[in-house]
């Protein structure tokens, strides 16, 4: 079956990096769209970063762009969101997300949280 499967979160001082990783299983990874969803304290989850299957384009929230990067590798199967310069706002719980068939399907999340 779809699995999801984030790690790397924890706590972090403002300014300083973080690198989320997530491990996919159960489906064709290489064609499949990956996405990086992030839900901060009382806030509606959002889409942060995307990167395609066919040719790895990659979309960012304004929120995120300059500072965020997501890259993929095909042969491990796993999307990796690199995180710069962090600020207190970053503070969510960062969730992979794919759509397969129709389907969304999500990890556990992993928690990231910025403060000094």
């Amino acid at each position: 079956q779809v699995q999801l499967v984030e790690s790397g979160g924890g706590l972090v001082q403002p300014g300083h990096s973080l690198t989320l990783s997530c491990a996919a299983s159960g489906f064709p990874f290489r064609g499949a769209g990956m996405n990086w969803y992030r839900q901060g304290p009382g806030k509606e989850r959002e889409l942060v970063a995307r990167i395609f299957g066919t040719w790895n384009t990659t979309n960012y929230a304004d929120s995120v762009k300059g500072r965020f990067t997501i890259s993929r590798d095909n042969v491990k199967a796993t999307v990796t969101l690199q995180m710069n310069s962090l600020q207190p706002e970053d503070t969510a719980v960062y969730y992979c997300q794919t759509r397969i068939g129709g389907r969304a399907y999500w990890g556990q999340g992993t928690q990231v949280t910025v403060s000094s």
